[in-house]
Order: C-alpha cells, then structure tokens, then sequence
C-alpha cells in the first residue's frame, strides 16, 4: 500500500484557513450549541440568555517580545485582549480562566507581577478569575485565557448580519499600536547593540500605552445597551481594520465602500508615521492590535449614532457584486486588500 506523502506547509493555509481545515468535519449536534466557530466568541443557548465563550492564546516570541513587554502591563493586556471578543457580541464578559506555560526563567515574583495586571484588568472590566491551569513550559512563557460572558438571545450580535444600506462605524483612533511597537521594536534595536544607551520614548507614551495596555471598548456596549441600539454585525479589531472588514464582508456575504478621509487616526500616530516612513494610512488599516470595535448599524440609527462618543461613519455596507472598495482621499477608488497580522 503506498502512503501518502505529502506535507503541506500551514503558511500556505494561513491561520484562518488552518481552522477551517481542521474544523471542516465538525458540526454542531447539541441543540444548544448556537454558534460555533467562525465568530469572536461562541454562543450556548442556557435558557433566556446565551453563554459566550472565547479563547486565546499569547506566546512569547510571536505575541509578546519579553524584552520590552513588563509583566504587568501583560497580565493586563491578555485579559483585555480576550473580554474584547465578548464586547464583540454585544455582550458582557462575567469570568474568565487563566493558564500558563512558563519556563524556570520566570520567578514567582515575576509570575506576580503578571497576575497583578490580571487582577487589575479583572477589577476594571468586573469579571472573575474562575480557574485556570499551570505547568512548566521547555522555553519562555504561553498564556491561554478564556473569557466567558452573558447575554441575552436576541441582543447578541455576530460578524454575519451586515445588509446594503448599513453605515460601517468604528469605535476610538486606528493605527497607534503598531506605531508604539515600531518604536519598542527599533529601541530593542539600538540597546542590543548600544546596552548603556537609554530608550528613547520621550512624546512617544501615547503610542507605547496603545501596544502594550489596550483598552476594550466597555463603554461602547454600554451605551448600545443604555439606548437601545443593536448593531448589525460588529467584530473586534485585533488583525487590522482591512482584515476585520473582509471578515465581515464575507461572512454577511456583501461588498463595502470605505472613504479614505473618515478614518480616524490620531496626530501622534500621522506624525510618527511619517517620521518612520510609513504611510499613516497603512498603519490604520493594517497595523492590527487597536482593540477598537468595528460595526454595522441599520441606516434608520443614524442619529443615535452620530452622537456616540468617539465613534466615526466610516463607509457603508453594499451590494456583494461591487466588492471591498476604498475612496481614497486623492479621489481614486482602491480595492480594499487585507495585509493584516499573520499568525502563520
């Protein structure tokens, strides 16, 4: 019998492709099982609400550089990234569990310093540490966390519900993490090969704070819940805005139209984009790691919109047949290609 050979390489699949490969044969047999995989959080039917649950994982070398990364804005960080998928679905993180993989190169006092960060996330966003798990680990430190929250049935809200006619909206300013890790990244850099120069990050703290202690967007749900306004689709942005509007596009199976002059982007991140060379364009849609939310809402909430606390109209939901387009602030139309974060 002749074996098969063949070995493909996962970063011909890259990472969403990975998950559908190997998710392709299973199916949702459980009555209450309402949303699988393919969303920020998976949503289980537990009577009147919906129990949403999501999980991801933080590894050294690929997600956190530990030369620039302090421990405690870490524990912080891993939480924040996490209670962001369930604010995602228009839904309120309650728990969360905890898990590491660490080498003998991390002391209890600095295992300490990173629960410090977790614990302070825990108080800010108001869930609770409910479990987790610790082993040893060959090489540096892994974290899995996953965050659990509530909501109910019909307030939850996924990527797949954007119709033509719906205005696109995202929540805070775009591009200032990658920024901050350009920076963290060219001062590891100089101290590698200078180690008595001092980090330069003098009118940089803005952009720093951005990568390495996110905020997820609390108060956007908030208001949502308060005034009743339910988004469409919504999906939060960790890959990148382009990346996070393909995502939707698809999976709502319509095409979009961005304007170029609405996206919001912050001065220090214009300024220090051009000081490094890079398009501050580029760095709002494909930077990655904002943690802003990006929604979909009925044209008919337009004023309940327009008066949202820094949150910006960025295009508009249309017919799949005229495809991910970009305005640009030059009068050209682009198509809008994703160039996000690449796990693999």
């Amino acid at each position: 019998m002749e074996e098969n050979n063949k070995r493909t390489d996962v970063n011909e699949l890259g990472e969403f492709g990975v998950i559908e490969h190997l998710t392709r044969n299973f199916a949702l047999n459980n009555p209450d099982s309402i949303k699988g995989i393919g969303d920020d959080a998976a949503v289980i039917d537990i009577g009147d609400e919906a129990l949403l649950i999501s999980t991801d994982m933080l590894v050294e070398g690929i997600h956190f550089d530990a030369a620039y990364t302090p421990l405690k804005h870490l524990g912080y960080k891993s939480v924040v990234v996490n209670v962001s998928d369930i604010y995602a679905m228009n839904a309120i993180p309650t728990q969360i569990t905890y898990s590491i993989a660490i080498s003998n190169r991390y002391s209890v006092e600095a295992l300490d310093d990173l629960y410090a960060g977790v614990l302070k996330a825990c108080e800010m966003y108001g869930v609770d540490l409910v479990g987790g798990d610790t082993t040893s680990s060959p090489k540096g430190l892994s974290i899995s966390v996953t965050a659990i929250g509530r909501a109910k049935k019909e307030q939850v809200v996924y990527r797949s519900g954007a119709k033509p006619g719906d205005l696109i909206c995202v929540t805070g300013y775009l591009g200032a993490a990658y920024l901050g890790l350009q920076i963290l990244e060219r001062e590891k850099q100089i101290y590698l090969e200078h180690p008595t120069v001092q980090p330069d990050l003098d009118n940089a703290a803005y952009l720093v704070e951005s990568i390495l202690k996110p905020e997820a967007r609390k108060d956007t749900i908030q208001y949502f819940h308060k005034n009743n306004l339910k988004p469409t689709s919504m999906i939060d942005i960790s890959d990148g805005l382009a990346s996070e509007l393909h995502h939707i596009a698809k999976q709502s199976n319509v095409g979009l139209f961005i304007e170029e002059v609405n996206l919001p982007i912050h001065q220090e991140t214009q300024l220090k984009a051009i000081s490094f060379n890079i398009d501050p364009l580029t760095c709002a849609l494909h930077g990655g790691e904002d943690y802003e939310l990006l929604f979909t809402v009925d044209s008919k909430d337009v004023e309940k919109v327009k008066y949202m606390p820094d949150v910006y109209i960025i295009g508009d939901i249309v017919e799949k047949k005229e495809g991910l387009k970009l305005h640009s602030s030059g009068g050209k139309i682009h198509n809008l290609t994703a160039q996000g974060w690449k796990h693999f």
